[in-house]
């Protein structure tokens, strides 16, 4: 698995730890965690949320009337590193 995953996953349990039920989800660039925050959450869960989030990439919350209190981060992937594309006694 690799380590931005393992980062994902760790938030996520963090979070359900917290009793918020998560999602996490794996896209191409970054994997994205969301939860469903509940309107009766005390404030010193929020304040221990929002430090479980802020160690991902980038989070934030969506509220609707209609679907209510949606958390979400993100976790990027790591780039893999090229290299040099030249090869080994073509560089100048």
């Amino acid at each position: 698995m690799p380590a931005s995953d393992a980062r994902a996953r760790d938030l996520a349990a963090r979070l359900s730890a917290l009793g918020l039920t998560t999602r996490v989800e794996p896209h191409a660039a970054y994997t994205s965690i969301e939860a469903e925050v509940p309107e009766a959450l005390p404030a010193e869960s929020w304040r221990e949320v929002l430090k479980v989030v802020a160690e991902a990439d980038r989070f934030g919350l969506v509220a609707s009337s209609l679907t209510g209190r949606t958390l979400w981060a993100a976790v990027n992937k790591a780039v893999p590193a090229t290299g040099d594309v030249r090869g080994p006694g073509r560089q100048r």
